[in-house]
């Protein structure tokens, strides 16, 4: 079995495997859905995801939905964050509600970077560039976990559905992992459901865009946000294998149960902890669950309990590095930050692993292999939006018509012009974050 860690460095090389493995569902699957998709979507970038089938059905109803991700500030900005913020504001202008978070408390605790370096790593590399990309700050939400009072509440009662047991088992923790670190864990999860809090219009369906390697997260969220519903709503079959709807108590009393059943029309059969809706047509089933599972969470709110949706998540393909392997913090030469000088990213270009032949004459007769080429990652991520020209790429690579050193030249003069444009949103990023209400006290 493929093993995902989200604090190790993890090189995947075959999806078809992880997708077996883990029970993420291939993205490509559900393509044709999307009305506008992103170009990391329409190239296979965003490889697989879990669950997005509600938060799709939310965008194209236009209905409430949200998309949330983080970022650990221990280092520079570099693509590999760029993918995930690209993300967020996607869904953001797509209608959803965002969220980005800085993880200073998972950095201070794993990673055991200062406070202070949390706050001018978080804010000067991650919440600049995030907001120069294009996020909107009067209709999303970022915050730092440490000044979140609400996310630290929610993640002290997501402890009460978790044991120590179960996080070591996920995240491989041994006895001399600190208990900063296991803390860190909750509060994660708090960052993804918290989106779904009633103080947030919640709850309703939240994606969280990541790479593969943060999937143990995802799961864990999921299975703690079932662990907090009150009711379980699913479909079973009678012996007749005509199909119905039961709805069982979890962690509700029968005044919640007993108003359930109220709201519902139809046939119905009460027992003491659950009860069972009959004579639905097949064809119905789907409209049916989604109507009743509108009316438990309603109740289940009245009631104290939070209705959480399980969390989604869009897995992307990992960063290839620019000397090869995966793109990592730790190694300067493998990524390229958002807030180098643009002369100094353009050289590394140059000098990036691609993935042509050794020689000029057998580049031109044997052609080269983009899907295994930095330079065309770099192109086809991040460096160009035409899908066509690409393609046009891809091809002239594997047929020898195109060669390596002009290829890298063109990449390190887009590249050069990308950050030297970012670089001044940046600044004006840093004006609309000083004059904020809610952001400019981050500046003092």
């Amino acid at each position: 079995m493929a093993e995902i860690n989200p604090w190790g460095v993890t090189d995947i090389k075959d999806y078809t495997k992880l997708f077996d493995d883990f029970g993420i569902s291939r993205f490509a699957d559900i393509l044709s859905r999307i009305e506008k998709p992103h170009l990391y979507m329409r190239r296979g970038i965003i490889v697989g995801h879990r669950g997005y089938e509600d938060v799709l059905r939310a965008m194209n109803e236009h209905t409430p939905f949200a998309v949330m991700s983080g970022f650990m500030p221990s280092g520079k900005i570099h693509l590999g964050g760029k993918m995930v913020m690209d993300e967020i504001i996607w869904h953001q202008r797509m209608g959803g509600d965002a969220f980005a978070c800085i993880a200073d408390m998972e950095s201070h605790s794993v990673r055991g970077v200062s406070w202070r370096d949390c706050k001018d790593i978080g804010l000067n590399e991650y919440i600049v560039s995030l907001v120069a990309l294009g996020f909107d700050v009067e209709k999303g939400h970022i915050y730092f976990q440490s000044e979140d009072k609400r996310l630290q509440d929610l993640a002290f009662e997501l402890g009460t559905a978790v044991n120590f047991s179960e996080i070591s088992a996920i995240y491989g923790f041994q006895g001399d992992v600190n208990i900063a670190h296991m803390i860190s864990v909750l509060v994660q999860n708090a960052d993804i459901l918290q989106p779904q809090l009633r103080e947030y219009g919640g709850p309703k369906p939240v994606v969280i865009p990541v790479g593969v390697d943060q999937d143990p997260h995802i799961r864990l969220t999921r299975d703690i946000a079932s662990r907090m519903r009150m009711f379980l709503v699913e479909e079973r079959f009678d012996k007749a294998q005509k199909p119905y709807i039961s709805i069982r108590a979890k962690k509700a009393d029968s005044g919640a149960l007993k108003e359930i059943a109220r709201r519902i029309d139809g046939q119905k059969k009460m027992y003491a902890l659950h009860m069972d809706l009959f004579g639905i047509e097949e064809s119905e089933i789907d409209r049916t669950m989604r109507k009743i599972e509108e009316i438990v969470r309603d109740v289940e709110l009245e009631y104290g309990g939070y209705g959480f949706f399980l969390p989604a998540a869009t897995y992307h393909r990992f960063v290839q590095g620019l000397t090869g392997g995966k793109m990592s913090s730790s190694v300067p030469e493998s990524y390229i930050a958002l807030t180098e000088p643009p002369g100094s990213a353009a050289e590394k270009v140059k000098r990036a692993k691609t993935g042509g032949r050794v020689t000029v004459e057998e580049q031109k007769n044997l052609g080269g292999s983009p899907e295994e080429c930095t330079i065309y990652e770099l192109l086809m991520s991040h460096l160009i939006e035409d899908d066509a020209q690409v393609k046009e790429i891809f091809d002239e690579c594997k047929s020898g018509k195109r060669l390596c050193k002009a290829c890298k030249a063109d990449a390190a003069e887009l590249m050069f012009s990308f950050l030297k444009r970012h670089q001044e949103e940046r600044e004006k990023a840093k004006e609309v974050l000083m004059k904020h209400e809610l952001y400019k006290h981050w500046f003092r």
